[in-house]
């Protein structure tokens, strides 16, 4: 298997340099050369399959034998997901609600965020192959590293820092938006204070810090010198790792449920990595309905599929957010520009092609298609795409917008609920946009919840305030208990400009 740039095309890349480029050179996103199709028998072969066993067989059809052996994948996986770093023994269990309602509980990692799912793997990864490379080396030979840089709105952040504290070979320099991720976010990625893990608060957006991530990795100069590698999304591994857990909710539910039953994915959505894995896995052969985006009030997600407009500020609204953002009780969701919405874009900008003018070089064209749609947001803030591509769009995704205050009652209706369940922000917006739709009645409906609620305090106090015997403690980790008077080490950054961010690593690290 073999990757290329959403905007290029043309050369193609290993899984191993995939994954430590993170972003193209040219600004796009890497997506497999194809997507591989499920094995015939695998609705039977892999039923009872836990996640480590089915994170191997679904790997294993994205990464060649030859650059990863069966023996090291099934070592790197078993490493990752383990009873010693995860709190339940599914890795991402099933909870019910109702009959035909499921929460898919993303949380259960070191950091209590869905993304130690796939940033946990991508750190061994990262650590797999610099060993690798490192042990070929003759004595006296330079070793290689990795400077790992990501921007956060929240739970990236600190997933990335737990994936790669102490990790021989790799630094990591975190951008996270000052004052706009929550308290718990802040002092989980603050308080480690390993030697190669590098805090920078920026005095911005969280867009203000995924801007200026890729601008340093299209500094061919600074990439190459300093060897970046990316945590965010843009990096294929943690997209492929994301899709397992849609395989494992699927088998969980055909032991339970009449397989006649049909399973429609709501997912949480800012940059749009959650469900582009579920995309991946619908493209593979899993059975499912049209995948569900559930967004905040930065809806430029379900504005698009509304209108066909993928634009940075509403054209529709008299009174738009100063920058564009709103800052909500969801923080995570808080994010102007989705960046894996390119990847999806790729693929309808080539099957549009695909159907309007058939012949040679469809990757190219898509390629070329893709380009300057990126180039008219970053120039003037939106596209709009034809409607034949929009028609592709809604073929396999739905979406639907939920504001604070619907945020706050849906919190408080599950927690007061026959079946009490404490959700926090995020799934409380999964949990809203599942309540409005109309599915048929042999759907079964799956929220992926993507934070222990305890990460958002503030959220969920004041959604429960007055509720008869609601006490935070009792959702409370005892992790967190201490959480907040831990010692802390963090860098401000005074404005989002990619020059200071580069002055602020020259000077923690000689060598950056």
């Amino acid at each position: 298997m073999k990757y290329f740039s959403t905007r290029g095309g043309l050369s193609e890349l290993t899984f191993e340099e995939t994954v430590l480029a993170g972003l193209a050179p040219d600004g796009g996103l890497y997506i497999p050369a194809s997507i591989p199709q499920l094995p015939s028998n695998w609705q039977d072969s892999w039923a009872n399959k836990t996640f480590p066993e089915l994170s191997i067989e679904i790997l294993s059809l994205f990464i060649s034998a030859d650059e990863i052996s069966q023996t090291d994948l099934a070592a790197l996986v078993h490493t990752t997901y383990n009873d010693s770093a995860w709190r339940h023994p599914d890795i991402t269990p099933l909870q019910p609600l109702t009959t035909n309602k499921y929460i898919l509980e993303l949380f259960h990692g070191p950091t209590y965020a869905f993304k130690d799912v796939a940033l946990q793997l991508l750190g061994n990864l990262f650590s797999y192959f610099l060993q690798r490379r490192n042990k070929a080396k003759s004595p006296g030979e330079e070793r290689e590293t990795l400077t790992v840089v990501g921007a956060t709105s929240g739970d990236t952040g600190s997933a990335a820092i737990y994936g790669l504290r102490g990790k021989p070979d790799v630094s990591i320099f975190i951008l996270h938006p000052k004052g706009r991720v929550s308290p718990v976010q802040e002092a989980q990625m603050t308080t480690v204070t390993d030697a190669n893990v590098h805090n920078l608060a920026v005095k911005g957006t969280f867009d203000d810090c995924q801007d200026i991530v890729k601008a340093l990795f299209a500094d061919a100069a600074f990439n190459a010198k300093h060897h970046l590698g990316a945590v965010n999304s843009i990096n294929w591994a943690r997209i492929l790792a994301q899709t397992v857990y849609y395989f494992l909710s699927y088998f969980a539910i055909r032991r339970t449920i009449p397989t006649d039953a049909e399973l429609q994915f709501i997912v949480p959505t800012g940059n749009f990595g959650d469900i582009l894995a579920g995309y991946y896995a619908k493209r593979m052969g899993l059975p499912m309905a049209k995948l569900v985006i559930a967004t905040n009030a930065n809806d430029i997600l379900t504005r698009f599929w509304k209108t066909g407009r993928y634009e940075k500020v509403d054209s529709d609204s008299s009174s738009p957010a100063v920058g564009g953002v709103v800052e909500t009780l969801s923080p995570a969701m808080d994010i102007l520009v989705s960046s894996n919405f390119e990847r999806l874009l790729w693929y309808l900008a080539f099957e549009n092609v695909q159907n309007t003018n058939p012949g040679g070089g469809l990757r190219e064209k898509a390629c070329q298609t893709v380009k300057g749609w990126m180039d008219g947001v970053k120039s003037i803030g939106r596209i709009v795409v034809p409607d034949s591509v929009l028609e592709l769009a809604r073929r396999d995704f739905t979406a639907e917008r939920v504001d604070d205050k619907q945020i706050r009652q849906t919190i408080r209706e599950y927690y007061t609920s026959a079946r009490s369940y404490t959700a926090d922000p995020h799934t409380a917006v999964g949990l809203h946009v599942a309540g409005v739709l109309s599915p048929p009645p042999n759907t079964i409906q799956i929220i992926l919840s993507t934070a222990h609620p305890a990460k958002f305090s503030e959220a969920v106090t004041s959604a429960l305030d007055g509720v008869p015997g609601f006490d935070f403690d009792s959702v409370l980790p005892e992790a967190f208990k201490t959480l907040l008077t831990m010692e802390r080490r963090v860098i401000e950054v005074e404005r989002p400009d990619v020059e200071l961010v580069k002055g602020v690593s020259r000077t923690v690290c000689g060598n950056v």
